[in-house]
């Protein structure tokens, strides 16, 4: 009898060229597929809630696939935990619905960005955030953050593949918050969908603003350089 299981995976996305299964490639969509179809013994797709860039991560990227094995929720976690490297982790595994999508059903998924402001980034820091220890204007980056908040068509903060697709490239925002943390600066974004790219260009906008290269109301028609990709995690998907 067929099974359809959810998962929620945490990984380091330094290692790994994104979420999407590419030939000859490390991603994460490839691992856990592996992983997967060695427990069924048969192939399995892995469908996620999204596809993460090439270095960024994960919190609690939420994943789904179809299984045979009678094997219990709690024994396939632990089972795949320990197949997998330990850059990725699985954090939970349930029972889902047989119809459940973890793309199409997600109503929010939630974005940070973070930003090392000291002149000398940790080493232990490094590989999570962007040093960017330069001069900004930080409270012009808090006020532009807002205006992302609500319905737009973020066509302009797409990645030039997504640029040419027919699909609709409006989006809402439900918050855009940029806060100083001590030496960071943490940009949390949550909305009902993302184009590719979108957060960093995001990012890379409000730098720009920082700068004093960029307007405020000029922002939701104009993108900035694309930020690095290994300040970015997913924080959440809600269903």
């Amino acid at each position: 009898m067929s099974r359809r299981i959810r998962i929620t995976v945490a990984y380091d996305g330094t290692d790994y060229h994104g979420w999407q299964l590419q030939p000859a490639l490390p991603t994460i969509q490839g691992v856990l597929e592996e992983i997967v179809t060695g427990i069924e013994g048969s192939p399995v797709r892995v469908e996620g809630s999204g596809r993460t860039d090439a270095g960024v991560h994960a919190m609690a990227q939420v994943a789904a696939f179809t299984l045979e094995n009678p094997i219990p929720v709690d024994n396939l976690r632990r089972a795949m935990n320990r197949l997998l490297p330990a850059s990725v982790r699985i954090l939970r595994v349930e029972e889902a619905d047989a119809t459940f999508h973890p793309r199409f059903d997600a109503v929010a998924k939630t974005y940070r960005y973070t930003i090392f402001r000291e002149e000398v980034c940790p080493p232990i820091e490094w590989r999570y955030v962007y040093h960017h220890p330069y001069p900004l204007n930080e409270e012009a980056m808090k006020t532009a953050a807002r205006v992302y908040e609500g319905e737009h068509d973020f066509s302009a903060f797409a990645a030039a593949d997504n640029r040419d697709e027919p699909v609709s490239k409006v989006r809402t925002i439900f918050s855009s918050v940029l806060e100083r943390h001590e030496n960071k600066l943490i940009y949390t974004v949550r909305g009902n969908g993302f184009l590719k790219h979108m957060v960093r260009n995001i990012v890379g906008t409000m730098l720009e603003a920082g700068r004093g290269n960029i307007a405020p109301d000029a922002l939701p028609k104009k993108s900035g350089r694309t930020a690095p990709a290994k300040g970015l995690t997913m924080v959440g998907v809600e269903y």
